[in-house]
């Protein structure tokens, strides 16, 4: 699959997938809103944060600069940074 035909919901759906090892708390990675801030709402610690990065880079083939990394604070936020890295 070319990374430039990839929906926001293929993101989500493989970043779910990405962070689901990672979840500080039972949550039903179904009802994700895209709201949820990673480290209050999903209690995951910032050490996991870390390895969340290096996970999406290599699932998604991209580099993700610190001021991405910065932007990252919700699922939807993180979705977002995904899309405009692998869209270029």
């Amino acid at each position: 699959m070319e990374k430039s035909i990839l929906t926001e919901t293929d993101i989500l759906d493989q970043l779910r997938e990405i962070i689901k090892p990672y979840l500080g708390v039972e949550i039903d990675l179904s009802k994700l809103s895209g709201k949820e801030l990673l480290i209050d709402d999903l209690k995951i610690n910032s050490a996991h944060i870390v390895d969340i990065i290096i996970d999406i880079e290599s699932s998604f083939d991209i580099m993700i600069d610190d001021d991405s990394i910065n932007q990252m604070n919700t699922v939807g936020d993180s979705v977002s940074v995904i899309k405009k890295m692998i869209q270029g």
